[in-house]
């Protein structure tokens, strides 16, 4: 793909007819004055030395050095093009349990969290792999499609809580299903699903998921978190725990058997997930014996700088014009004239092919130490890069994705929004404001992430994983309890304003509420009597309404069927 870094400079191409009618018509003058003096055929023999041709010789080759100098100064590049690199690796998608049980401490810090730390030291071991991520709880969805972005993975993997899906429970079968629609259409890929959970499973139908995976090729391995003595569940920000119906403190055990079928129905393994190491040791094993196929993956070539070639047709056509003279006398005088003017225009524009060329050395060494995820060192060939031409955006996106890679998300959105408003690239684009939205969602920021995911997508309307990423982002949205408890927390501040307002008004009005004293124990027995009507009146409802209660039970046992167990831990 051949492009211009910098278009806007081919707009002074239109310098060059400019020039060449000015000249046509300075000629044009110079022929109707000599008219004046007398018959041209008479005036030739005595300008034997006056070439016609030779004049507008050099004019077009002037006119097409200028052409290739400003051809040159927009910077032409060849490359851009996708190439598909043959790696090996796995698919694995990580399925994380969410539910409140999660939340206990018999397996420090929380079985939550360390089911966060014991996948996050799983991604930081992949290298040719691909991972995605669903989470579940009463329900399941995918909280990061199939991809081998692994900052991406790790940054989501940081944002999981149980407060992402507000349906509370535990449906492993559910999870299962997502995570096997999730892989990709490759084929010949090893595939395998990573559960970890307390195994507290209250929706059934886990075993059969399982078997089902097998057969379409995908391991199941479970993961099995926490204590078979069990623990209670915290709330979190308080020091109460979860209790059930009866008011009892809920205590959570982790079922080992259950993990244990489903492992076996998957064809995969189970591991016990404790305080100690082990279990990261074990996973990586599995996954290392796990065979690894050719996955292809799309890169990017490098864009090459081909200002040089136009840089030497130019040198060799104001060479031409140099030797090239109007007439055969005053040789030395037009060697001097000429070739000076020639000589710094040619060290101008070879200062800046020099200026430019080293930039673009640093962002090549900057993406081979990338490539090879090296990328602190890769941080300061960018920098470097970026001192020598601050508004070189390809500089700025890539310093931005190094920093990312580094956990530095607020200096990479800097770097991107800085980007983002000097790039015009529509493809270009849509990546900045991709990255930036995922560096927005990953902080909780839903709002401004669907923008940017919006602005991607209007830029490139055919990219899928930003479609994917918005929709999700809109759900994540929804979900998030923070703007309902804002909501919340203005009609607190209202309704503690009125009461306050209600204090002050008794407060000022004493003696008015003595003088009515006497008023109301005249009417206490009237309102006696009121009570003793509303108490029978509500007697009355609520035996019907326990008559009502029994007529469902009856109907309910009456009719049978399968019944589906809730629960809120």
């Amino acid at each position: 793909m051949f492009r211009f870094e910098n278009p806007d400079i081919l707009y002074l191409l239109a310098i060059i007819p400019v020039l060449a009618v000015l000249y046509y018509f300075s000629t044009w003058r110079k022929r109707h004055r000599l008219r004046q003096y007398g018959d041209m055929e008479l005036l030739q023999g005595l300008m034997v030395d006056v070439s016609v041709w030779r004049p507008q010789l050099k004019l077009w080759l002037a006119l097409l050095a200028l052409a290739c100098i400003i051809i040159a100064f927009a910077r032409p590049q060849y490359g851009s093009k996708i190439d598909t690199v043959e790696r090996k690796g796995i698919e694995a998608i990580i399925a994380i349990d969410v539910s409140n049980s999660m939340l206990a401490e018999d397996v420090r810090p929380s079985r939550m969290e360390k089911a966060k730390m014991l996948f996050s030291n799983m991604v930081d071991e992949m290298k040719d792999d691909q991972v995605g991520i669903v989470v579940f709880a009463g329900d399941a969805f995918v909280q990061l499609p199939i991809t081998n972005d692994y900052v991406s993975a790790k940054m989501f993997l940081d944002q999981i809580d149980p407060s992402m899906i507000r349906q509370q429970g535990t449906d492993i079968a559910a999870a299962l299903k997502l995570a096997r629609q999730s892989f990709t259409q490759r084929k010949n890929v090893s595939r395998a699903i990573f559960v970890i959970t307390d195994g507290e499973d209250n929706e059934g139908g886990a075993v059969e998921a399982a078997k089902e995976a097998k057969e379409k090729g995908i391991h199941v391995f479970m993961l099995g978190v926490g204590s078979p003595e069990g623990a209670h569940i915290p709330i979190p920000g308080t020091a109460q725990y979860i209790i059930d119906e009866e008011g009892n403190p809920v205590v959570s055990r982790l079922n080992e058997e259950m993990c244990q079928q489903i492992a076996r129905a998957g064809e995969g393994a189970y591991i016990y997930v404790d305080n100690s190491t082990s279990a990261q040791s074990s996973l990586q094993k599995y996954v290392d014996k796990l065979a690894k196929s050719n996955l292809e993956s799309n890169i990017y070539s490098e864009y090459d700088e081909q200002f040089q070639g136009f840089l030497l047709i130019a040198l060799l056509l104001l060479i031409i014009d140099v030797l090239l003279l109007e007439r055969k006398t005053h040789l030395l005088k037009s060697l001097r004239s000429f070739g000076r003017a020639s000589m710094f225009l040619l060290l101008l524009v070879l200062s800046v092919g020099l200026q430019a060329q080293n930039h673009r050395d640093y962002v090549r060494r900057g993406n081979r130490f990338f490539r090879d995820s090296i990328y602190d060192k890769a941080q300061v060939e960018y920098q470097k890069g970026f001192q020598k031409d601050s508004l070189d955006v390809p500089v700025q996106y890539n310093l931005a994705n190094t920093l990312l890679r580094q956990s530095q998300p607020k200096e990479a959105m800097r770097l991107l929004e800085r980007a983002a408003k000097a790039e015009r690239s529509p493809l270009r684009r849509a990546k900045i404001f991709h990255n930036m939205g995922l560096i927005l969602q990953s902080q909780k920021q839903y709002g401004p992430a669907i923008q940017s995911y919006m602005e991607s997508l209007r830029n490139n309307p055919h990219d899928n994983e930003t479609r994917y990423n918005l929709v999700l982002c809109q759900r994540q949205l929804k979900n998030n309890p923070d703007n309902q408890d804002k909501k919340d927390d203005k009609k607190d501040d209202k309704d503690k304003r009125e009461q306050d307002k209600q204090q002050q008004q008794k407060q000022n009005q004493p003696k008015q509420d003595e003088e009515k004293q006497d008023n109301t124990q005249q009417q206490k027995p009237k309102q006696n009597e009121m009570n003793k009507e509303n108490a029978e009146q509500m007697l009355n409802a609520a035996l019907q309404n326990e008559r009502r209660t029994q007529d469902k039970v009856k109907q309910q046992q009456i009719r049978g069927g399968q019944r589906r167990l809730k629960k809120q831990w």
